[in-house]
C-alpha cells in the first residue's frame, strides 16, 4: 500500500496495490497489517456504508458526527468518479477551516482517510457513482451535523450541484460552532 500525507495533518491518501491482467484486477482495499507495516495505524471500523449517486454533479456534504459518536471514514470509489473533500473543524487547529480534496475513481483505486474532527463531502464526476466507506463509529441521528457546501472556499468544479434539503439548509462555516477541539480524544 502506498500512503501519502496530505496538506491536512491526520488526513491520508491511501492507494492499495492492484494486480491486473486481461480479466481485470484484484486489490485488497483494506488490510490492517499492510497499513501497520507502512506506518499507519487506523482505529477499528464498525460500519460500512455504500452510496449511489445517479447523476454527475450530486454533492453530498459537508457532514460530520459530533462526539461521542464522531466518525473517522476510509472512503473509496467503487464505480465512477468523485471529488472527495475533508475540512478541518478542530477548534485550536492551525489549519481550522482548511480543506483538502482529491479525485477518487474506480480507475485510480485511491482512498481517503478522514479522521474525526473533519467535515467530509464529495461531488460526483460521473453518473451512477458508487462510494464505499468504512466508519469508526455507528451512525447516530442526534450527532449528525452539516456545514454548507459553499462556505469553505472549496472549488467543487460545479456551480449548481444536486443537493439534499439537509445540505442546502446547513449553516455556513462562519456561523458554525464546532464540537471538536484540537488534541481532544
Amino acid at each position: 500500500m502506498d500512503i501519502s500525507n496530505t496538506t491536512l495533518d491526520g488526513v491520508f491518501l491511501i492507494t492499495p496495490r492492484r494486480f491486473a491482467d486481461e480479466r481485470g484486477y484484484f486489490s485488497e482495499s483494506w488490510n490492517r497489517d499492510a497499513l501497520r507495516n507502512a506506518g499507519l495505524e487506523l482505529p477499528e471500523f464498525v460500519q460500512d456504508n455504500h452510496s449511489l449517486s445517479r447523476k454527475a454533479g450530486t454533492l453530498r456534504g459537508l457532514h460530520f458526527q459530533a462526539p461521542p459518536f464522531a466518525q473517522g471514514k476510509l472512503v473509496r470509489c467503487g464505480r465512477g468518479a468523485l471529488f472527495d473533500v475533508a475540512v478541518d473543524i478542530r477548534k485550536g487547529s492551525p489549519s481550522y477551516g482548511a480543506w483538502f480534496g482529491t479525485e477518487l475513481s474506480e480507475e485510480n483505486g485511491k482512498q481517503l482517510w478522514v479522521p474525526p474532527g473533519f467535515l467530509h463531502g464529495f461531488i460526483t464526476r460521473a453518473d451512477n457513482t458508487e462510494v464505499l466507506y468504512k466508519c469508526t463509529a455507528f451512525y447516530n441521528t442526534e450527532s449528525d451535523g452539516a456545514v454548507r457546501w459553499d462556505s469553505c472556499g472549496i472549488n467543487w468544479g460545479h456551480h449548481t450541484p444536486l443537493l439534499s434539503a439537509k445540505d442546502e439548509a446547513a449553516p455556513a462555516l462562519a456561523d458554525f460552532n464546532s464540537p471538536f477541539e484540537m488534541g481532544a480524544a
